[in-house]
């Protein structure tokens, strides 16, 4: 009896303990079927077998796992979202990563948060220093040939400094392939149209190494603000494609964010950082071992021979992309913004190779070519490089050499050009590459301006400046007539020089 009654209790306790287990509802099921642990697949090993110590790509990841853009770094202040850069993403701070961070401190290398300004070396370099690219499209405000001169000088800056060479292929493969591209263009780095990410370029030792993609609906320019300079762009991707992240320096080549600055002009953390991958060029190794100066160094040749800009005349003076250039036997002064430039003066033949040492006149016209004349010639250059000349004066109309200024004059679509020589000038039709008139028209039509001058320009605010001995005069577009209180001196106004000169 009573084993009978222990077997009735253990059954009725086991079927308690079946009615109270949760019941699932086979309905919804489905919902929690995500929540299981996938099945691993041989895709997850190759994905880390795959993964290289310079794979571009981890910086995606990285990126997107804090729901920033991969093209973008954090911003130092909110204007920054919307400035133009480059699309290749900033390296964060790491302890253990790839890029290695150089002081430009000989010597010196930081961590941490002392870290200072310097380039940044991705890892990753060729292992040989002769090169090919390839240009594969260009953009449609410039012809090939354009294209091909813009990029010749972009890679001239860096092989100036190291042994680095490159060759231009027309088929076949090349190290460098160089493209326009629109939007997605398989690579995982979509472009966003005009302004923003300019373009992008793929590092050494990386899967796509040596391509450069610049976003085609950009407005590319050559040597001027008006757009994106194609120059400046091009110089930077192509720092990329040797090894070089971005800089911390700003104002450097490689700096991430665009800015114009004309000319081109590698500074010193960039030539730095290149060099740290590749050497220096080995004359310069060579000079520099030796500590031996050039055997006829410009800085030397502009302490002996370079004109008193307080007390000199000027052969020639223009507004050339905003900026002044006063032009005096073979040496160039740059002003921007009321202030003389670091670095100037300086031989004009670092801006324009080929122009002679002394040139009689020069303007930029509208569409951004810079003349310059000199005796019965005339050279044009579109930026640094020259397109035409010497050429002949006479085939633009002219019966006479050796014109003392050249002015262009004028409100957009009716600026004129004027030639002015011994009380008389000109106007040159630009459209038609002559002048107007073979008939020279008196100086007195420009009331108040001497007869014999030696340069002319055009300010931003549409005054015209006329320059004789070490003075000048300024002429009112709406009066017609030089200004009350000219003339002054020209180095008081342009280059602060003492009133107890004068």
């Amino acid at each position: 009896m009573m084993r009978s009654a222990q077997l009735l209790a253990a059954v009725i306790y086991c079927l308690v303990c079946i009615y109270s287990l949760p019941v699932p509802e086979v309905k919804n099921s489905h919902r929690y079927k995500t929540a299981d642990w996938p099945p691993k697949t041989h895709h997850q090993g190759l994905k880390k077998r795959s993964r290289l110590h310079h794979d571009q790509e981890t910086l995606n990841e990285e990126f997107s796992n804090k729901r920033v853009k991969p093209h973008m770094s954090l911003p130092k202040n909110g204007s920054d979202w919307n400035r133009p850069r480059c699309g290749v993403p900033d390296y964060p701070s790491q302890k253990g990563g790839s890029a290695f961070h150089y002081s430009t401190h000989k010597g010196a290398l930081l961590g941490g948060r002392h870290r200072q300004k310097r380039f940044v070396l991705f890892g990753g370099r060729w292992d040989k220093t002769d090169l090919t690219y390839r240009i594969m499209r260009t953009p449609w405000q410039m012809s090939l040939e354009k294209v091909r001169h813009v990029l010749q000088e972009a890679l001239r800056a860096w092989s100036d400094v190291t042994p680095l060479t490159f060759t231009e292929v027309t088929s076949g493969r090349a190290d460098i392939t160089i493209d326009f591209n629109r939007y997605w263009h398989g690579d995982n780095l979509p472009f966003d149209g005009p302004g923003g990410i300019l373009a992008h370029a793929f590092f050494p030792r990386t899967y796509r190494e040596g391509d450069i993609h610049f976003d085609y609906d950009e407005s590319w320019t050559i040597g001027n603000s008006m757009g994106t300079d194609l120059l400046q762009v091009a110089a930077h991707e192509i720092g990329h494609v040797l090894g070089l992240q971005h800089s911390l320096e700003p104002g450097a080549v490689m700096s991430p964010f665009y800015s114009f600055s004309y000319p081109l002009q590698l500074s010193v953390d960039d030539k730095r950082g290149i060099q740290s991958l590749y050497g220096a060029k080995q004359m310069e190794e060579k000079v520099e071992k030796n500590e031996i100066p050039p055997e006829a160094p410009e800085t030397n040749e502009i302490e002996i021979t370079m004109p008193d800009a307080c007390q000199t005349d000027f052969d020639a003076v223009s507004m050339i992309r905003g900026e002044l250039f006063f032009f005096k036997s073979g040496y160039v002064w740059r002003i921007r913004d009321g202030k003389l430039q670091p670095g100037y003066p300086a031989l004009a033949s670092r801006h324009w190779r080929g122009i002679p040492e002394k040139i009689d006149a020069a303007f930029e016209d509208r569409s951004g070519n810079i003349w310059f004349f000199q005796g019965q010639s005339y050279w044009v250059f579109d930026a640094e490089r020259q397109i035409t000349g010497p050429d002949s004066v006479h085939r633009l109309g002219l019966t006479v050499t050796d014109i003392q200024a050249a002015l262009m004059w004028g409100e957009d679509k009716t600026q004129k050009i004027y030639f002015f020589k011994s009380g008389n000038y000109w106007r040159f039709n630009l459209l038609e590459n002559r002048i107007d008139t073979t008939h020279a028209r008196s100086m007195r039509d420009w009331r108040g301006i001497p007869n014999d001058i030696d340069a002319a320009f055009q300010d931003r605010y549409g005054f015209a400046h006329f320059l004789s001995g070490n003075q000048y005069w300024k002429f009112d577009p709406v009066e017609v007539n030089v200004l009350e209180g000219y003339p002054r001196y020209i180095g008081m106004d342009f280059f602060g020089c003492s009133p107890a000169l004068y």
